[in-house]
């Protein structure tokens, strides 16, 4: 596939994805369509359980043991991840998309420095470039990426270990890293959640400019939707492992379609404190190992009808946006 600014990195058609477990099979997202073209930037939120984690993960194919990819296809730089060897995949992960966790910790080994974790990325990198390996060059390159993630006396933090780093000059390392895998795509699965708010909005401002610097594609993925406003061009809200709505961020916030969505906009809290209790969503996320009928979000839903307890909505575009309900259409 050519590269081309409107082009798609990623491109998910129907994708169900089932985890087996000792109560039954739990359907974690359920014909789930979903595309970033490339030098995108895109948000997925929603609450906990709605399958955002575990879109991420299946797209570099990271999912436990105990999921399977039931039906549908990811194309990952025109590559159907689903039918590949674990070997095609592996060399797939890092230099075409790279993730970065909400601990960042887990990601780095603890027993060994970060100068030698970020020089065995370089070593991956030039041997699937087939290209020799030079120590003094490679210390440099690791070195100009730390600058590159604004960490303050790079040439000292490189030869620590990870346990001697705060949260937030892990998170840089990890970024770090990835940049020296030289990817297309980065997915950060939560990767402000764990850090203090003036570290977690240097971390949104750094990965902004990264993407526009280098012209990466990114997938946010969040609870947050302050978060996601603030780093993405196009924002997709999920609920009970289905994409409901699709929408350029400034759309959504201001004039989101969905229930769901209109929901979740009017749960953030604001400056003042005038305007009384925060607005809470009613009810609970379904059970998904036995996930109501209909549309699954209608338990919940102010503006419930007959037809949503029996049908499952299809989806609509509606002013630019995609949105899946009956309100729609």
């Amino acid at each position: 596939m050519a590269d081309s600014d409107d082009s798609d990195i990623v491109d998910i058609e129907g994708l169900t994805i089932t985890y087996r477990t000792v109560y039954g099979n739990l359907v974690s997202l359920n014909s789930v369509d979903f595309k970033v073209k490339r030098g995108e930037s895109v948000s997925i939120v929603g609450e906990s359980g709605s399958g955002k984690s575990t879109l991420g993960l299946a797209i570099v194919r990271l999912l436990a043991p105990n999921a399977s990819y039931s039906s549908g296809r990811i194309m990952l730089d025109g590559h159907d991840v689903t039918k590949l060897s674990n070997r095609q995949v592996s060399l797939l992960r890092g230099t075409t998309a790279f993730m970065i966790f909400q601990d960042p910790l887990n990601t780095l080994n603890p027993v060994k420095r970060v100068d030698v974790q970020m020089l065995e990325a370089i070593r991956s990198r030039l041997k699937q470039e087939g290209q020799p390996f030079n120590e003094e060059s490679a210390y440099k390159e690791a070195v100009d990426r730390l600058n590159d993630v604004r960490m303050p006396d790079a040439d000292s933090i490189i030869t620590r270990y990870p346990h001697q780093l705060s949260g937030g000059q892990i998170q840089r390392v990890v970024i770090a890293m990835g940049l020296l895998m030289r990817p297309k795509l980065m997915i950060a699965d939560e990767p402000t959640s764990a850090l203090d708010v003036t570290v977690q909005a240097q971390v949104l401002e750094l990965l902004r400019d990264l993407q526009r610097n280098y012209q990466m594609s990114i997938i946010f993925i969040t609870h947050d939707i302050n978060v996601a406003h603030s780093i993405s061009e196009r924002m997709v809200v999920m609920y009970a492992g289905e994409v409901i709505e699709a929408s350029p961020t400034e759309s959504l916030v201001k004039n989101g379609l969905h229930p769901y969505s209109q929901a979740l906009i009017a749960s953030i809290p604001t400056i003042s404190k005038s305007e009384g209790k925060l607005t809470a969503i009613a009810g609970s996320p379904p059970d998904m190992i036995s996930p109501p009928n209909g549309c699954r979000f209608h338990p919940r839903c102010p503006h419930v009808m007959q037809v949503c307890t029996v049908q499952s909505p299809r989806t609509t575009v509606k002013d630019g946006s995609e949105v899946r309900c009956f309100l729609y259409g």
